[in-house]
C-alpha cells in the first residue's frame, strides 16, 4: 500500500515559534493517551541546548493527568521537521524513557496557528491548534492531506475541548496533577 512511500514533512521549522501551548483538536490516539481524555493540550518550551521540553496534559473524569518529556531533532544538520520525543515514565523505577517519532507533516508556516503531527509507522496522528476550536475548512484540508499520506483517517477521534477549559487556563496551571502517571499505565494495560 501507500505506506511504502516516505512521509512528507515540513522543512525549516522554527522551534522558537513552534513553542508554547497547542490544543489537540483530533488524534489517532497513542497508547500513552487516556481514551476519554478531554481538554488535551501540549506545551513546548525551547531550551538553550536546542532540546524542547514537552508537557502533555489532559483531563480525565475531572482530574488533571500529565506526562513530561523532551524532544530533539533526529538529525540537527537536516532541516526536516523530524523530532524524537522521550517521555519519562514516572510509575516505574528506574525511570524508563519511552522514545517516539514526532514528525511535523503540515504547518501553518505563516502564523504557526495549526499543525499536523504524525510518525512514519502512520499509527498515530495529531491535529494541533493554538485555539480550542479549529476552522472546519482547514480541518478538512488537513485530514485530506493525512489520507493522501497513507493514514487511515477513519480512526481519527475528535478531542473534546470545552469552552470552560479555555477560560480556566490560568486556574488549570494551579490544579494539582492528582493522577500523574497512573493513567499512563492504565492506558497501556488497556484497563
Amino acid at each position: 500500500g501507500s505506506c511504502a512511500q516516505p512521509l512528507n514533512v515540513v522543512k525549516g521549522i522554527d522551534l522558537e515559534r513552534y513553542q508554547g501551548r497547542w490544543y489537540e483538536i483530533a488524534s489517532i490516539p497513542s497508547r500513552f493517551q487516556p481514551k476519554n481524555g478531554m481538554n488535551t493540550t501540549a506545551t513546548y518550551k525551547l531550551n538553550p541546548d536546542s532540546t524542547v521540553s514537552v508537557l502533555n496534559e489532559t483531563w480525565v473524569d475531572g482530574k488533571r493527568a500529565s506526562i513530561e518529556g523532551t524532544a530533539r531533532k533526529s538529525d540537527p544538520n537536516n532541516d526536516e521537521a523530524k523530532l524524537q520525543v522521550r517521555f519519562w515514565v514516572p510509575p516505574f523505577f528506574p525511570v524508563i524513557p519511552v522514545t517516539g517519532d514526532y514528525w511535523v507533516m503540515l504547518l501553518d508556516e505563516e502564523n504557526y496557528s495549526w499543525a499536523l503531527v504524525g510518525q512514519p509507522s502512520r499509527k498515530y496522528l495529531w491535529v494541533l491548534s493554538r485555539t480550542p476550536k479549529m476552522n472546519e475548512d482547514i480541518f478538512s484540508l488537513i485530514i485530506e492531506h493525512a489520507q493522501r499520506e497513507g493514514y487511515d483517517v477513519d480512526r481519527l477521534r475528535k478531542t473534546t475541548q470545552s469552552e470552560a477549559a479555555a477560560d480556566a487556563d490560568s486556574d488549570a496551571q494551579l490544579a494539582p496533577a492528582t493522577d500523574k502517571g497512573g493513567w499512563w499505565v492504565k492506558s497501556i494495560l488497556g484497563k
